[in-house]
This record gives C-alpha cells, structure tokens and sequence, in this order.
C-alpha cells in the first residue's frame, strides 16, 4: 500500500545570534526537530541553526539537500521526493522565513502542483517585524527586493519609488547586501523629498536591533547610523 505523501514544512529560522526560544514558537521548534530531510539555501548556516534549535538527530545523520539556482520541474520533484514517499520534508532559507524573498518560492509552487500539503511554520520575517516598527503604511505596501548597485540607475530607481509611494500612499520596502548599507542610505538623503519619511531598521530581533523612522530631512541632520556589514532594510512613504 502507498504511504500517504508528507508535507512540505516551511521552517523559518534566526535573523541573527538569538536563542530558538526568542524567535520561534515551542510548537514550531517541535515540529522542526521531528523531520529528517531538509531542503536548504545554505547547508553550513542550516547545520548551524538546527543545532541552535535542538534538533535530536545527529546533524551528519540528516539528510540536508540544496536548492539550485533556476531548479528545473526535475530538480525540484528529486528534492520532494522524500514527501512524496510519505517523509515530512523541511524548507529553510539562510535567514528569516523560507520563500518570502527568498528563492524557495519555487518549491512550495511545485509541491503544490503535485498535491502535496504545505505548512508554513510561525517565525520571524525581517520585512514585516520592519514594517510593524516603521509607522508607515501598513494597509499598503511593496517589498522591491535590491535597487540597481550602479549609482545612477539606483537614484533614478529611488525617485521612481519613491513618486509611486506619493501616488498611492504605498510604503516601499527595500534591502541591500550589507556592506552596501551606506551607500544606500545616501542614496536615499540624496534623493528623497525633504517630507519622506525614511525607516531604517537594523538587526531586527538581536540585542543590537534598532528601529527609527524620520523625515528625509531630519536623517540629514542627525549623526549617520553604524550600518555597515549589519543586516538592515529601509523603508519610506512619500507625503
């Protein structure tokens, strides 16, 4: 007899050096800790964070497979093979929740396509714990992902962001690789309107985190924030 198929169980996991109990649910870090085949971004980070949880398997005794870049209908099914043979199977991206942002989208899309259940587990989302923060319009927002790295192309970006957001009252929410955090927050000094507001939230859930929204042109005045190499993202909404 065939074994009923598994779930897909969207595992989410730590922004930063925190304890388990500080971002995850005791029901989640139960359900985390009962699977044995996980698909991951990064195996390494994904070692480190099971262990952070407590999972009771030896690590080299689970079976932890990676995500390819642009994964093929094929590539995926080998990854879900596991549920289809009646295994729960376990999604973890490197940081914050599994396919929010993250390229892990595309296989929640394809255990759906072949029926398979899927579960997503509460924790932490760097985009909505910045936009709960923020003050800003919740009722109506984007997350744009990176801006362009080419200066130009990146203020022109900006302005365009930031006219959608005036047009519509919609927040705009974006990231950048950490060692780029300066250059970004110039950008946006550079660019913005006197009255944007501007959100910058920085290492969210750790004892450093810090959170502070102000005009474009009261950021100009105060003493610029330590961004650099420290996981942040920036927010605005145009007046």
């Amino acid at each position: 007899m065939k074994p009923a198929p598994g779930t897909l169980v969207l595992v989410p996991v730590s922004l930063g050096d925190v304890q388990w109990s500080h971002f995850l649910p005791e029901e989640a870090q139960r359900a985390a800790a009962s699977i044995r085949h996980f698909v991951v971004e990064n195996a390494k980070s994904a070692r480190a964070q099971l262990k952070g949880i407590g999972h009771p398997v030896p690590l080299r005794e689970l079976d932890l497979r990676p995500l390819p870049d642009n994964a093929s209908a094929t590539e995926l099914d080998a990854l879900l093979a596991p549920a289809l043979a009646g295994h729960d199977v376990g999604l973890m991206s490197d940081a914050g929740c599994p396919a929010v942002a993250d390229p892990g989208a595309r296989l929640v899309a394809r255990a759906h396509a072949l029926g398979l259940r899927v579960k997503p587990l509460v924790g932490p989302s760097s985009i909505l714990l910045a936009l709960m923060a923020s003050g800003l319009n919740g009722q109506s927002f984007a997350f744009c992902g990176y801006l362009p790295v080419a200066e130009a192309e990146r203020d022109a970006r900006l302005r365009r962001l930031e006219e959608e957001s005036r047009r519509l009252g919609r927040t705009q929410i974006f990231i950048e690789t950490p060692y780029r955090n300066g250059r970004l927050y110039d950008a946006l000094l550079r660019v913005c309107d006197a009255s944007t507001q501007i959100c910058v939230a920085r290492d969210l859930t750790t004892d450093s985190e810090w959170i502070r929204t102000l005009p474009a042109d009261a950021w100009r005045r105060r003493e610029r924030p330590d961004l650099e190499r420290r996981p942040a993202l920036f927010l605005i909404l145009a007046q």
